[in-house]
């Protein structure tokens, strides 16, 4: 984490003291949050990520009254603070009031808070394994992006003291739905496939939607389909996306190697690349930070 966060549109020190165990969303994890890239000083895809954080707070009862453009300069203040022209950003809504142990002197519905991180080197691809009903696709809050994450974590140090980078979850029917952090794909010939929202239980990733809605590759389709751990393993290449890594691929799964098809999913990385410089190089100079 850098030296500045935003803590309801003010620029603060990281190790001043700001919350009180009386802020019932900080206790409970009653929240919402995104996690943005920063390249160039622009927030990359930064409409998608706002309208997803409302949709998810309406769903949540979180109090989430900044516009769109209120957040956008309130977020674009922390990167110059912390001089992140090319860094991880997250962002998070937290309700403070509700429940049965809030605090009498509470003044805000919910707290806005954001900090900046450097990037980080997620290496040439990652192992999985597989944990059943890590998911529950018939919920009424699947694919909220909730603060709620210590499920997420422990999976996450699960996975690590067994050998693995991630888990793959499955849902109830035991139906690929996505890792602990990042959604999935398979290329099967020239269709490129990801698990569907409607059932498998995933979160809606911006790079994911991003695939789905705005890359095209020449023969080459991105759709959603149910998706089983057979079809994986015999797809001609995995891969997850997220907005921190882009699109990584998948080397083995359970200690089983995968199929690498590196041309193709390589082109998918150079539209996505291509698309990502495309949407910066659009911004107005007058939005993005002043280098230190």
């Amino acid at each position: 984490m850098h030296e500045f966060l935003l803590h309801n549109g003010e620029i603060r020190d990281t190790r001043e003291p700001l919350l009180s165990p009386g802020q019932v969303g900080f206790m409970n994890g009653w929240g919402v949050f995104s996690t943005l890239r920063v390249s160039s000083g622009v927030l990359f895809a930064y409409e998608r990520h706002y309208e997803r954080m409302k949709h998810d707070a309406t769903l949540m009862h979180v109090p989430f009254e900044l516009s769109s453009d209120e957040l956008h300069r309130a977020l674009l203040k922390l990167v110059e603070a912390n001089h992140a022209l090319d860094a991880t950003l997250r962002v998070s809504v937290i309700r403070n009031k509700g429940g049965l142990f809030e605090s009498p002197d509470l003044t805000r519905d919910a707290d806005l808070v954001a900090f900046t991180a450097d990037l980080r080197a997620w290496g040439a691809g990652v192992k999985l394994g597989y944990m059943p009903h890590g998911r529950h696709g018939a919920s009424h809050f699947a694919g909220v992006k909730v603060a709620s994450w210590g499920q997420n974590l422990t999976w996450y140090e699960e996975a690590h003291e067994r050998g693995f980078d991630e888990f793959l979850l499955l849902n109830e029917h035991g139906q690929i739905s996505e890792c602990t952090s990042a959604n999935i794909f398979a290329i099967e010939g020239d269709s490129v496939v990801t698990p569907p929202l409607s059932s498998s239980g995933c979160l809606p990733g911006v790079t994911r939607a991003l695939l789905l809605e705005e890359i095209n590759v020449p023969g080459l389709k991105v759709s959603e389909r149910e998706l089983t751990p057979s079809d994986i393993e015999a797809s001609d290449q995995v891969f997850i996306t997220s907005t921190t890594r882009d699109l990584v691929p998948v080397l083995e799964i359970d200690g089983a190697p995968l199929a690498q098809d590196h041309r193709k999913l390589n082109a998918l990385k150079q539209a996505f690349t291509r698309y990502r410089t495309e949407y910066v190089a659009a911004r107005s100079p007058q939005e993005k930070p002043v280098p230190a």
